[in-house]
C-alpha cells in the first residue's frame, strides 16, 4: 500500500510539472511567433517602401521625356551632310527641359555616334518656334535644334547610319537613328 501511495504522489507531482512545462513551452512558442510576425511585417513594409521609391524614381525619369515633332532634315554640300535640323516638343505631362547650349550647368547635351566616330558634346543652336522666346522647352512649345556637323569636324557620307542622343539634365533621353540617302540633294529628309 505504501508503494501505491508513493506512486500516486509521484504521478500528482509529475502532472503538475508537466503542465507547467507545457505552459512554458506554449508561452515560448507565442513569443517566437510574435517576434517572427514582427520581422515579417517590418520587412514587408520596408520592401514596399523601396518599391514605392522605385516607382516614383521611374516616373520622375520619364516625366522629362521629349518628342521629335518633325523629320530630321539634313543639308548637304553634295558629298556629305553639313547640318542637321529637327523640331522637339515635350511629351504629354513632361517637365520643362533646358535647351540653352550656352548654359554652364543643367543643360542638354547632344551626342553623335556612328561606326567610326563619337562626339560626346556636340555644339547646337536652339531656336524657339512657338511659345515664349527662350530656350527652356515648356509644355506646348516647339524648339528647332540645328547642328553644324561640318563645323564639328564630323563627316557623314552617303548610305551612312548615325545616331544622335539628346540627353536632358533630368528624365530620359531621346535617341534619333537615321541613314543618309545613296545620293544627296541640297536638302534631304531623313525619315
Amino acid at each position: 500500500m505504501n508503494k501505491l501511495r508513493a506512486i500516486a504522489c509521484r504521478l500528482r507531482d509529475e502532472r503538475g510539472i508537466t503542465g507547467l512545462e507545457t505552459a512554458i513551452i506554449l508561452i515560448a512558442f507565442v513569443v517566437v511567433a510574435a517576434v517572427f510576425a514582427f520581422v515579417v511585417l517590418s520587412t514587408g513594409l520596408f520592401s514596399s517602401e523601396r518599391g514605392k521609391e522605385a516607382v516614383y524614381a521611374g516616373l520622375a525619369k520619364t516625366r522629362g521625356t521629349m518628342e521629335l515633332s518633325s523629320s530630321v532634315i539634313a543639308a548637304s554640300n553634295g558629298t556629305s551632310v553639313t547640318t542637321l535640323d529637327f523640331d522637339m516638343t515635350l511629351a504629354a505631362g513632361g517637365d520643362s527641359v533646358n535647351l540653352d547650349p550656352g548654359a554652364a550647368t543643367n543643360r542638354t547635351v547632344i551626342t553623335y555616334i556612328d561606326n567610326a566616330t563619337v562626339v560626346n558634346d556636340l555644339a547646337y543652336i536652339a531656336t524657339p518656334i512657338t511659345g515664349n522666346a527662350n530656350t527652356l522647352l515648356e509644355p506646348g512649345e516647339l524648339i528647332r535644334i540645328s547642328i553644324d556637323l561640318a563645323g564639328a569636324g564630323v563627316t557623314v557620307g552617303a548610305n551612312q547610319t548615325f545616331t544622335l542622343e539628346v540627353k536632358p539634365p533630368t528624365g530620359s533621353y531621346m535617341v534619333l537613328q537615321r541613314t543618309t540617302p545613296a545620293a544627296f540633294q541640297v536638302i534631304n529628309n531623313l525619315n
